[in-house]
């Protein structure tokens, strides 16, 4: 006998809160401000439960288990924001995507990880992916090299957050500001330098401009738009 298919919250009808209880969207909230504060791993079912001083077995009737409380979650940070109009013109269309994107991640940061993965299928995240795409085929009618025009969009952004996300942590896990460390590590670049084996090191550190996040993802952005107008462009 072929194995039962388990349903999709996507599918399944949402049942209406009890009177004075919470309702789906009030889990989903508590657990992205959970996930926001302490990261994904801290969200439970028993955690969000019992920050909105509800009974687990209350949650569990809306919503079957951590992954489905997960993937509303998503979805809720993908519906956050009103999607970007349309400039009729590929390049700043898939330009305000990445931006867009960038906000959001930045803004969560449990989430570039679980879109990294398996795409997210719940109504905003499908509104999202339709709006990408149509970017993306202005560039060219191709839609298997306008998908992979658009995911090589979405590595970018996904890369670069991942490393302003990384300095963050470096910063909470030490408790030293980017320009602290910098400080504490100075005596030994200078030793390093002063040794003249790392010329282009001691150029990086003694000309070029200190890195500001988002002039760093802009110049990116141009550099990857580049190469598709270079490679796809009509």
């Amino acid at each position: 006998m072929t194995e039962p298919v388990p349903s999709s919250v996507w599918t399944r009808p949402r049942p209406e809160p009890r009177r004075r209880a919470p309702g789906v969207d009030q889990y989903v909230a508590a657990a992205m401000a959970v996930a926001d504060a302490e990261g994904l791993a801290a969200v439970s079912m028993r955690r969000v439960a019992g920050d909105l001083g509800s009974g687990t077995a209350s949650l569990y009737r809306y919503i079957t288990n951590r992954d489905e409380l997960v993937d509303l979650m998503i979805d809720a940070a993908q519906g956050e924001d009103p999607l970007p109009e349309s400039a009729g013109d590929w390049r700043a269309d898939l330009g305000a995507v990445a931006h867009a994107l960038r906000a959001t991640l930045l803004r969560h940061p449990w989430l570039a990880g679980e879109l990294a993965g398996r795409p997210a299928l719940g109504p905003n995240s499908l509104r999202r992916s339709e709006s990408a795409l149509r970017a993306a085929v202005a560039l060219t009618p191709d839609i298997t090299l306008a998908s992979r025009a658009l995911g090589a969009v979405h590595a970018y952004v996904l890369g670069s957050v991942a490393a302003q996300q990384a300095l963050l942590r470096a910063e909470q896990r030490t408790g030293l500001t980017e320009e602290e460390w910098q400080r504490s590590v100075g005596p030994y670049i200078s030793e390093v330098l002063a040794a003249g084996e790392h010329p282009m090191l001691a150029r990086r550190v003694l000309e070029a401009e200190e890195p500001d996040p988002d002039v760093d993802f802009a110049f990116g952005l141009d550099c990857v738009l580049d190469g598709l107008a270079a490679r796809l462009g009509r």
